[in-house]
């Protein structure tokens, strides 16, 4: 499970944010996304807010769409009584956990909620995230029939030493299945790569890159391994079962992939994001990326609209104690000042290919830029056409680039 709460104030129990969350809300975009808290299995370095069936502690997964369709329609609720446009939802993401354990006619329960509620732009990204052996063409089929667009599978590896020993269950020969059905459903389809793994070798990524581009997704995720405390990937480590991850190593990954996708035809946009065009780029990604508004259905969700940020209650028992009793689930906020949504911006913008807008930066912002050139972080050619852009070398500092951009 994952670890505490950020640090924030107390949310009200009617859930209503304050009016200056209201201020250009027509000109910004609004996503919602759907947190299904479940997996059949914890992988031992996995931090996020999931629990097995022994964990559920008297809740049932059978009664969970129930329970976050009545957050989605509280969610309208409280943003017209606290003054904030209700907007139809320009993209939709089922995340988790694994969301495809639910019944197919579950996710379309919520999908259908959420169009009933706020309604969905014309072209919408739907997409939900799904583990290789969690589906089959039949439910795939389904999902296509009520809407969704999009399916981003877990891969994560073409070598089974490697899955092993990120406790994945899946078998890679079924990843081009599901490719194959997902397509014959007319879904897009982005994979999810991990690079870094403690005894993975470069032999090893390069085999899950070539698996990955022979099924010709229209986007692929490469993230790096990320030992997180609490896990027992970092127990693991800290007994000497495994090594730990080698940065520098990590760092050649992300370049053999960068190139390897590169020649397969794919464009990089965003530091762990690579798809065949503009069309194919995760929208839903995006805005988070671009601060627009979502709101965060399900335990241990995280919202945010215009400058104020919360997030639920991270247990699905207290998730539905708090539903059933028609509070919000929220368990704390923070409301950003212009300061903290200044370097936010900053920090966000930095990651896409787009960069970000010199002209908009601070008087020391702009000054930091020419040293920035100097090191060859950024693209000198970009930055004097007036954004920011970082190269190769600069997206693998990312955020040591944005610290020298905010430091007086």
């Amino acid at each position: 499970m994952a670890g505490p709460h950020p640090v924030g104030d107390p949310a009200p129990l009617d859930g209503l944010i304050p009016a200056s969350a209201a201020i250009g809300a027509t000109e910004r975009d609004f996503g919602v996304y759907l947190h299904v808290p479940f997996c059949k299995v914890r992988c031992g370095y996995c931090d996020f807010n999931t629990y097995t069936a022994t964990e559920l502690r008297g809740v049932k997964q059978s009664d969970y769409a129930s329970q976050a369709i009545l957050e989605v329609e509280a969610a309208a609720r409280i943003l017209a009584e606290s003054g904030v446009p209700v907007r139809p939802a320009a993209t939709v993401f089922f995340g988790g956990g694994t969301p495809t354990l639910l019944p197919a006619d579950h996710l379309v329960r919520m999908l259908h909620s959420v169009r009933d509620t706020f309604g969905i732009v014309p072209g919408a990204e739907i997409t939900t995230e799904a583990n290789p052996d969690s589906v089959d063409a039949a439910y795939l089929r389904q999902l296509a029939e009520a809407g969704f667009t999009r399916v981003s599978f877990g891969m994560q590896s073409a070598v089974p030493r490697v899955l092993a020993t990120l406790e994945r269950t899946h078998d890679p020969e079924r990843v081009p299945l599901v490719v194959q059905w997902a397509r014959e459903a007319g879904l897009d389809v982005s994979l999810d790569l991990i690079y870094g793994t403690p005894g993975e070798t470069i032999e090893d990524w390069q085999a899950s890159l070539s698996q990955a581009i022979s099924q010709k997704p229209d986007h692929i995720s490469a993230y790096s391994l990320i030992v997180e405390d609490g896990t027992k990937l970092a127990r693991q480590i800290r007994r000497g079962e495994l090594v730990q991850p080698d940065e520098d190593l990590q760092a050649d990954f992300y370049e053999l992939a960068d190139k390897r996708l590169e020649e397969a035809g794919y464009s990089w946009y965003e530091v762990s994001n690579w798809s065949t065009d503009e069309a194919h780029r995760s929208r839903h990604n995006l805005s988070y990326w671009r601060s627009t508004d979502w709101w965060g259905v399900g335990p241990g969700a995280h919202s945010h609209v215009g400058g104020v940020r919360w997030w639920n209650v991270k247990h699905p028992a207290a998730y539905a104690d708090r539903i059933l009793a028609g509070h919000s689930p929220a368990a704390g906020r923070e409301t950003l000042d212009a300061a903290t949504r200044e370097t936010e911006r900053v920090l966000l913008l930095t990651r896409i290919r787009e960069g970000i807008p010199v002209a908009t930066l601070s008087k020391l912002g702009r000054r930091e830029v020419a040293g920035l050139i100097a090191d060859k972080l950024i693209d000198a050619r970009a930055a004097i056409g007036g954004n920011i852009e970082l190269t190769l070398t600069g997206r693998l500092l990312a955020d040591a680039v944005v610290r020298r951009l905010l430091t007086d």
